[in-house]
């Protein structure tokens, strides 16, 4: 059955279900979607949706039904994780762990990275059309006042990260010994700030940065599907 993901390879919510897909060694091919053009998506979900990511298995089309839930997370979690990301057990602490880092800490890291993103769109109408669609959602001016502030935003997310730093110097995954869906939405948001190199973790962040490396190469050591 073929699998297909539509994304933006630096988007802090297509990282997680990308590097999902490759620990339960499924194969999918990934189709970037440009920020300023989404008619494919609108195409895919019948004028529905046109946010990343989008899942393609099979005949299926799998997307978010509201902006603060985990759809796609949670198909792939019951197709090929048997449950595993979602765990019933800490449903109500992960459930708040992935609040925060979805709504305080990406609230931070995708300014640090647009800021640097932006510019580098070669083409004056594509660049254009995603600077109108940031400030169609924050203001007018928004990407110039995050450029602005960058040292207070990250002086704010380095704040927020702590609590993550204390958590893994103690165990190997945020909830133990085995990741959870909150480690691969951790993955993305980092992922998406230090995409390219243009910010990086800081010294201080020496458990979040071992963190990530025993997380980028975990793998399910038996996949169910």
């Amino acid at each position: 059955m073929k699998t297909i993901l539509h994304e933006m390879n630096h988007s802090p919510f297509c990282i997680p279900i990308a590097q999902a897909l490759r620990a339960a060694g499924v194969a999918f091919e990934s189709r970037e979607v440009p920020n300023w053009d989404r008619s494919e998506l609108l195409r895919l979900t019948d004028g529905s949706y046109y946010a990343v990511p989008v899942l393609q298995h099979g005949e299926r089309i799998i997307f978010e039904s509201g902006g603060d839930t985990q759809d796609i997370a949670q198909y792939v979690d019951r197709t090929w994780f048997a449950g595993r990301l979602f765990p019933e057990a800490i449903e109500a602490a992960h459930q708040c762990v992935i609040e925060f880092l979805e709504n305080e800490v990406e609230a931070r890291t995708f300014k640090l990275t647009d800021i640097h993103w932006i510019p580098t769109i070669p083409d004056v109408a594509h660049r254009g059309m995603v600077v109108r669609h940031k400030e169609r959602k924050f203001g007018r001016g928004c990407v110039d006042a995050w450029r602005r502030d960058a040292a207070v935003l990250r002086a704010e997310l380095d704040g927020l990260l702590v609590r993550f730093e204390k958590t893994l110097r103690h165990q190997p995954f945020l909830f133990g010994t085995t990741p959870v869906y909150a480690d691969f939405l951790l993955f993305g948001v980092l992922g998406n700030l230090t995409f390219k190199d243009w910010s990086r973790l800081s010294p201080e962040q020496s458990a979040i940065a071992a963190w990530r490396e025993r997380f980028a190469a975990w793998r399910l050591v038996e996949n169910p599907a």
